[in-house]
């Protein structure tokens, strides 16, 4: 999976160049599966504020993934120790939410006992103590959970919150059950490098009877956008090379979906609800799906790329709070997730682009996504019909 940091340059690069400015930057993706400080705008504030319109910007993996060195390690080889790393822990959107969800459902925490999986600083574990929980357990894997301790020492609260360090899958709590778990278990594209197995392992060893599971709801959606000019230049680019076929680098860069933040004027068609999933019900296993979409135009335009984005939502509250990571709500952590499409979509308003989306865990690592995207186009200026392979790594 590409993160991309660099803006785009104005001038024409050579090959080198260009090579050497998209290689993965490992510790920019490390920082993609921080589970601390976690939340994001209110709904009040999701719709009062609009993204600032930005453009994507140069692509990630562009050598092949065979050439790269270290490139045969996964995620899971560094999964937990990115959480040690201080930036991650920074963003203050997401953690807004959750602690608005926390004081203002305080009903929900008082004199119940809490599980916090992922813990990260343990902001989350300190919200819930101050809202009244008799007591919190915090999970945390990384070396992020020596200095939990430190900060819960540090505020007062070591009698109320158990700093546990170690794999939720591998621990024992010092009680048989607890009353409420809470989590910051998502990741880009909501299922990449996520922590939702460990959420629902949790909930079946040690969540109550009718416990509370914060959030308890996640839907993933998907839309098409109009991108011709980061396609062609950032892509295209790689076919001819000053008379020279590259296309195999241009192949691995189309195989990469890129994580970046779309503006919202590039959006062509309506978004399609593809999977909601109920954190209190669902199997492990159910992360798997094929979904079919239906995306219709709202106006005479291009597609280029296809894009996903999660709603995350806390419906057990007194008021029923969450947030969007849409390319129309306020920008988060987890951006958008953008797969560009081989084919260019002329399509008319009214018309529409259907096909079907299948998720699976990658068999070598459950935390890295493979996604099959099929399409048909039959419009009035152009046809289509294709399956294109992504992989998230």
């Amino acid at each position: 999976m590409g993160r991309r940091k660099l803006k785009p340059q104005k001038e024409a690069e050579s090959p080198d160049v260009q090579l050497n400015r998209m290689q993965v930057d490992d510790d920019d993706k490390d920082s993609s599966v921080e589970t601390a400080a976690v939340a994001a705008a209110t709904p009040e504030e999701a719709s009062s504020l609009s993204p600032s319109p930005s453009s994507l910007s140069p692509p990630p993996i562009i050598a092949p993934m065979e050439d790269v060195a270290g490139a045969d390690q996964t995620s899971a080889d560094y999964y937990f120790d990115s959480y040690s790393h201080f930036g991650i822990h920074e963003e203050t959107v997401r953690t807004r939410t959750y602690q608005n969800v926390i004081y203002q459902n305080d009903f929900l925490f008082k004199n119940k006992v809490v599980l916090d999986v992922g813990a990260g600083t343990g902001i989350l574990s300190l919200f819930c103590a101050k809202a009244g929980a008799k007591h919190v357990y915090a999970v945390e894997c990384s070396n992020m959970a020596d200095t939990a301790r430190e900060i819960v020492k540090g505020n007062g609260y070591d009698n109320v919150i158990t700093v546990i360090k170690g794999k939720v899958e591998e621990i024992e709590l010092p009680e048989p059950r607890v009353d409420v778990i809470i989590s910051e278990w998502m990741g880009y594209f909501l299922l990449f490098e996520n922590m939702l197995n460990t959420v629902l392992y949790a909930r079946d060893k040690w969540l109550v009877p009718d416990g509370v599971i914060l959030p308890d709801k996640a839907s993933l959606y998907i839309t098409a956008i109009e991108d011709a000019d980061y396609k062609q230049e950032k892509i295209n680019f790689w076919s001819s090379v000053y008379g020279f076929d590259m296309s195999c680098i241009r192949k691995q860069a189309m195989l990469e979906p890129l994580v970046d933040t779309v503006d919202q004027n590039q959006i062509v068609t309506h978004s399609q609800l593809l999977k909601t999933m109920d954190i209190g019900k669902m199997k492990i296993g159910d992360a798997s799906f094929s979904a079919p979409f239906k995306l219709v135009a709202t106006r005479n335009d291009f597609i280029h790329a296809l894009v996903a984005y999660f709603d995350v939502s806390f419906t057990q509250c007194h008021k029923p709070m969450g947030f969007s990571t849409g390319p129309r709500s306020r920008a988060t952590h987890w951006k958008q997730t953008v797969m560009y499409l081989e084919d260019v979509i002329t399509i008319c308003e009214g018309e529409a682009l259907t096909g079907c989306l299948t998720v699976s865990p990658n068999p070598k690592n459950p935390r890295d996504v493979d996604i099959t995207v099929q399409y048909t186009f039959n419009g009035k200026r152009a046809q289509a019909s294709r399956t294109q392979l992504y992989r998230m790594r």
